[in-house]
C-alpha cells in the first residue's frame, strides 16, 4: 500500500539564466543613427598638430588645410528570432512568450557590444605583456592618452574583466576612504567612476579567465557605432494558421575604429581567479 502522494510544485514565473541581457557599452562610444543605407561615414577633423607660423617677407600670413579623415562603419543586418509551437507554450513552464521576448533582446544586445568589442581590437597602442590589474597599469593607459592628446573630459571609458575588477577591490587606492569617495566592497556594480574614468565590468571580453585577457582603455570619440534612426526592432505575434508563437528582434548596425590614437589595449593575467 502506498501511503504517500507528493506534489510536485512547478513555479509560474521564470528565473532568468545567467547571461548578458542588454548592452554595457552603447552609451560609451560616438553613436551616429543612419537614415537609409548600409554605411555611415564619420568625419574626424583636427589641424594635424599645425602650430602657428608669423608673417612672410611678403606680407602675408601662410595659410594651410585642416586634416579631415572620413572612416566608415558597415551596418549589418543583425536578427534573432525565437518560435515555439501552441502546444509548447501550453504545455511548458513559465510564460514561454515573456521568455522569448526576452532572450531574443538579450541576443541582439549581446551583439551590439560584441561589434563595439570588435572594434576596440582593431586598436594597436598596447601597454606591455601581461600582469594583474593595479592602479598603476590603468593609470599608464591613461598617461599613453594623455600623450596623444586625448582630452581628459570626463568621457575616458574602460572595459574591464571580473577577474580585473576583483584585483583593484584589494587595492588601497581603489576601497580606502583616504583615496575615494565611493565605498566599492560595498557596492562593487559593474559600472563605476574610479581615477576620473567611467570602468565597465564586462563579461565578454576577448580571452576571459585565462592569462590573456583584453581589457581597453579609450575615449568615447575613438569608436563610432551606426545604427538604423529606428533603433532597435521588437516583435512578437502569433500564428493561426500553424499555430505557433513568435519573436523577433532586429537591429541594423555596425561598429568602426575612428581614432587608434585614442585608444589603449591592456592584456591582463585573469587565470588566477577563473573557475578550477
Amino acid at each position: 500500500m502506498t501511503e504517500t502522494a507528493y506534489t510536485i510544485q512547478y513555479r509560474s514565473e521564470y528565473i532568468p539564466g545567467f547571461e548578458q541581457n542588454k548592452s554595457l557599452l552603447s552609451e560609451c562610444v560616438t553613436t551616429e543613427n543612419v537614415i537609409k543605407g548600409n554605411q555611415a561615414t564619420f568625419l574626424v577633423a583636427d589641424s594635424g598638430d599645425a602650430t602657428t607660423t608669423t608673417r612672410g617677407v611678403n606680407g602675408r600670413i601662410q595659410s594651410r588645410g585642416d586634416n579631415n579623415s572620413q572612416p566608415v562603419a558597415t551596418l549589418t543586418e543583425e536578427h534573432d528570432l525565437v518560435e515555439k509551437t501552441g502546444f509548447n507554450v501550453f504545455a511548458s513552464q513559465g510564460d514561454q512568450r515573456r521568455i522569448m521576448q526576452a532572450t531574443s533582446y538579450g541576443t541582439v544586445a549581446r551583439k551590439q557590444d560584441s561589434q563595439i568589442l570588435t572594434a576596440l581590437s582593431s586598436a594597436t597602442q598596447t601597454q606591455g605583456s601581461a600582469a594583474t590589474a593595479t592602479l598603476r597599469m590603468f593609470t599608464r593607459a591613461k598617461a599613453i592618452l594623455g600623450n596623444n592628446a586625448v582630452p581628459n573630459d570626463g568621457n575616458v571609458c574602460c572595459v574591464i574583466s571580473p577577474a580585473a575588477h576583483a584585483y583593484l577591490m584589494e587595492t588601497t587606492e581603489f576601497t580606502s576612504a583616504d583615496y575615494v569617495d565611493n565605498k566599492h566592497l560595498n557596492s562593487a556594480p559593474n559600472m563605476f567612476r574610479w581615477a576620473g574614468m567611467t570602468f565597465i565590468e564586462h563579461p565578454n571580453v576577448s580571452g576571459i579567465g585565462t592569462a590573456a585577457e583584453t581589457l581597453y582603455v579609450f575615449h568615447k570619440s575613438a569608436i563610432g557605432h551606426a545604427v538604423d534612426t529606428s533603433g532597435m526592432q521588437v516583435f512578437a505575434g502569433y500564428d493561426e494558421e500553424q499555430d505557433y508563437s513568435w519573436a523577433r528582434c532586429s537591429m541594423y548596425m555596425g561598429a568602426k575604429l575612428l581614432q587608434n590614437s585614442g585608444v589603449v589595449k591592456i592584456t591582463h593575467d585573469g587565470s588566477a581567479l577563473a573557475a578550477v
